[in-house]
């Protein structure tokens, strides 16, 4: 996993030196369908866990991001950074893994298109909030003087290669818990045992995600303990619920919205809206899995 890591804390260097203006011009601030969509692309592709992914969320919020892309936005994000997703093929191989990536896309797709649905019918609150973009700012002219003006000495990619370290402290400190738990795991719980609690079946469904709810770790580290899921207990779908429950029922994540958008009818719409599709959709993959 070590080459997912290093990958994981370039990025976040990388990250550090984008202007903000460039992420929300990306990203879009109107409602609808494109902008959800441009909104789940920009969550898979943004190198940062399910904890690092809500100050960036609230900022999009402060910004005048519409409720739906805000969600599709963190749903979509979590586990689906660069690095983790490179750290997921090396554990569980592509093909499960590119099945995850388009999964969630379309759970945070779904989810968005209601939230923003919900607020257009009056019954979730709207953004009071407007996009502090620059109406004159033009993208590719912004992006050309930019890339024209960057500084690209030898002094600056140690300064951002120290900057990534020290961002990625955190992922590591995580990713190492769950390497350790999934460890532990390992031993003192045989396989027949593992597949009988966790197995392909509606109770260990069910068990996984009262444990992913329960367990608050960070996406780091959860990964290794999906991938023991789908290894060692041959459940695809409780994996893939590990993974999405774990973020979707995070109280870290739902009292952070609370904060951010003052009010608890949307933080409570998160796993509201979010549970059922990862349930039917977790029962699918064992079913035909």
């Amino acid at each position: 996993m070590w080459w997912g890591v290093l990958l994981g804390i370039f990025m976040l260097a990388l990250l550090s030196k984008i202007p903000r203006e460039f992420v929300m011009a990306v990203l879009g601030t109107n409602s609808g369908g494109g902008g959800i969509f441009r909104a789940t692309a920009a969550g898979v592709m943004l190198d940062l866990c399910n904890h690092g992914i809500l100050m960036v969320g609230s900022k999009l919020y402060e910004r005048g991001a519409s409720i739906g892309q805000v969600m599709a936005f963190l749903i979509a994000s979590p586990w689906n950074s660069l690095s983790l997703t490179i750290v997921m093929i090396a554990l569980i191989g592509i093909g499960w893994t590119l099945a995850f990536i388009v999964l969630s896309m379309l759970i945070a797709i779904v989810a968005g298109i209601i939230f923003d649905y919900l607020v257009d019918r009056k019954v979730l609150p709207a953004n009071p909030s407007s996009s502090d973009l620059p109406k004159d700012f033009q993208f590719w002219k912004e992006l050309k003087t930019g890339l024209a003006n960057a500084d690209y000495s030898l002094k600056m990619a140690g300064e951002m290669a120290i900057e990534g370290i020290k961002d990625s402290r955190m992922v590591l400190r995580w990713l190492l818990f769950g390497v350790i738990l999934a460890g532990l795991i390992r031993a003192f719980m045989s396989p027949e045992q593992y597949g009988t609690y966790f197995g392909p079946t509606l109770a260990g469904l069910g068990l996984t995600i009262i444990a992913a709810t329960i367990i608050e770790v960070c996406s780091e580290g959860s990964t290794p303990m999906a991938a023991d899921l789908l290894t060692r207990a041959e459940a695809p779908g409780n994996s893939f619920a590990f993974l999405m429950t774990g973020v979707s029922t995070d109280y870290t994540e739902i009292m952070v919205m609370r904060d951010a958008t003052k009010s608890w009818k949307i933080a409570l719409f998160l796993p509201l809206l979010t549970v059922p599709q990862i349930v039917v959709i977790s029962w699918l993959m064992n079913t035909m899995g």
